[in-house]
């Protein structure tokens, strides 16, 4: 609807941002369905509307320019100058879907219990294991998995590359069985619900940070690759990947484990992250013992994540909290302040010099941990809510992030419906693909496939957009691995290329 300003009498005044609840809620209002905003010519009767109603305005000239200062320096009015001014569909990517691992549903199986809470990829590659919901977890060869997916699209049933063979069971459903020397599924009864996944694997060479290290129940080979699981019970179970066997059983959580992680650095140090407010490093490497338990969250802890070079823990929870963690000394680094909802996801880049949150503000925001400053915000609901709307329940609460392994790419799961690959040089996504009930997400070893977790228990996987990576990139993320942002300042360097390297400029 066009109205005629002139027409009336009014009296302006400037309002910062926070106060225009009423127009943030009407900006969301859908235009007539005959409005063509892409018309020149009506964008033209609008642009001289405008410039009409400026020029009559009964203000001076001196407080134009007030209203335009104010403007600059309103931080709610710039945030939403920093997102697109438009957004085409037909203009943003298809993400191509690949296959998907489906869960046999029995009578009366239709409800809750079935989610897939989480998934994870082995740090080889080898495996891929996610929770199917009542307390099973599903260890698949990811090679067996792209392998089925390949024959699916070709319509083959079998391989002639290699000693394999696929058939179908019941009718619907192509299965691989194995052969010779073939790594075997393995279907793990956890005993109760499945919240936390991870992968760890041994470096021998990598020392325990326990002082009596003359006896172990378990000693780990190089080859060993295990899989924690943490459940609804407070426990964390241990499994042996290649038999299957439990091997250790972690009991000292009083409530739900909701995330696990392991240190990248091969120690088999591993963090939990649950509900009773609480971090706990376990030392694997001496038969799971605690080490330290991390007091900082007010509230439930959602997720954490280890840095590259495993030296920094980020932990996200309810009540807004970004945490950053030393773990050479267990102390808090510092709180990073941005997100006006729970934040319920984290992650690294590959380098360390960039972490990934994903909040139910709506938001995923890219920090710098050195400095604990924000370098980009990539909504998922345009015009950019209100801190009053984020805040609150909606349609877009963001549930899982992921960084993918060539530093330039992140996946994002929301409530719309939609999984969004973004690229760190855009504030748009770069493709999208449609998902119902998406809970979690993960980027495989090699970072070409996305798996994303439902809340039916079955797991759907995508096709990361591909690029080759520019040299500049390439050089950035290896002097990125070894050089904090503070280092990097310190550098005798153009004033350009410190900014590109601190990622200031993407």
């Amino acid at each position: 609807m066009m109205m005629r300003l002139q027409k009336y009498t009014y009296e302006l005044s400037y309002k910062p941002g926070k106060y225009l609840v009423v127009a943030d809620a009407l900006s969301r209002a859908r235009p007539a369905q005959g409005l063509n905003t892409g018309s020149t010519e009506e964008y033209e009767v609008i642009r001289g509307h405008v410039d009409a109603v400026v020029e009559a305005l009964p203000v001076s000239s001196t407080l134009k320019e007030k209203i335009v200062m104010e403007t600059a320096v309103d931080c709610q009015l710039q945030k939403m100058a920093s997102f697109p001014g438009s957004l085409n569909e037909n203009e943003i990517g298809k993400a191509k879907f690949i296959g998907e691992l489906l869960v046999p549903v029995a009578p009366f199986d239709q409800k809750s219990g079935r989610e897939t809470w989480t998934v994870a990829f082995a740090p080889d590659g080898s495996y891929f294991a996610w929770s199917q919901g009542h307390r099973i977890v599903r260890l698949v060869p990811w090679s067996n998995c792209l392998r089925k997916f390949s024959m699916c699209h070709s319509g083959e049933g079998t391989n002639g590359a290699g000693n394999h063979h696929l058939s179908r069971q019941n009718g619907n459903e192509w299965q691989v069985t194995p052969v010779v020397d073939e790594p075997c599924d393995h279907t793990i009864d956890c005993g109760d619900i499945v919240w936390g996944l991870a992968f760890g694997s041994s470096v021998p060479e990598k020392q325990s940070r326990c002082v009596n290290i003359e006896w172990h129940r378990f000693k780990f080979g190089q080859d060993q690759l295990l899989l924690a699981t943490g459940l609804n019970n407070g426990r964390i179970k241990i499994w042996d990947v290649y038999t299957g066997k439990l091997l250790l059983n972690l009991m000292d959580h009083t409530d739900i484990v909701r995330d696990l992680t392991f240190a990248p650095d091969g120690s088999l140090m591993l963090v939990s992250a649950s509900r009773d407010k609480t971090l706990r490093v376990w030392d694997l490497k001496d038969d799971g013992n605690m080490v330290k338990v991390l007091r900082g969250h007010q509230n439930w802890v959602y997720c954490s994540a280890f840095s590259p070079d495993s030296s920094t823990l980020c932990s996200v929870g309810a009540g807004k909290a970004i945490l950053l963690w030393n773990m050479d000394n267990y102390s808090l680094i510092r709180k990073l302040e941005g997100h006006h909802n729970d934040v319920v996801s984290c992650e690294f880049s590959p380098d360390g010099a960039l972490l990934v949150t994903a909040s139910y503000d709506t938001r995923v925001i890219v920090w710098d941990p050195y400095k604990g400053t924000i370098l980009l915000e990539q909504g998922h609901l345009f015009p950019p809510p209100s801190p009053i709307f984020a805040g609150g329940a909606n349609d877009r609460w963001v549930r899982s992030v992921s960084f993918c392994h060539d530093g330039r790419h992140i996946a994002s799961i929301a409530d719309d419906r939609l999984l969004r690959f973004w690229s760190i040089e855009e504030k748009a996504p770069q493709a999208i693909a449609a998902l119902t009930n998406g809970l979690c997400c993960a980027f495989s070893t090699d970072g070409t496939v996305l798996a994303a977790g439902t809340r039916n228990g079955s797991v759907h996987f995508w096709e990361c957009p591909r690029s080759i990576s520019n040299l500049q990139h390439l050089c950035r993320m290896a002097l990125r691995r070894v050089m904090s942002t503070q280092q990097v300042e310190a550098l005798v360097i153009p004033t350009p290329l410190c900014d590109y390297l601190a990622y200031r400029v993407i």
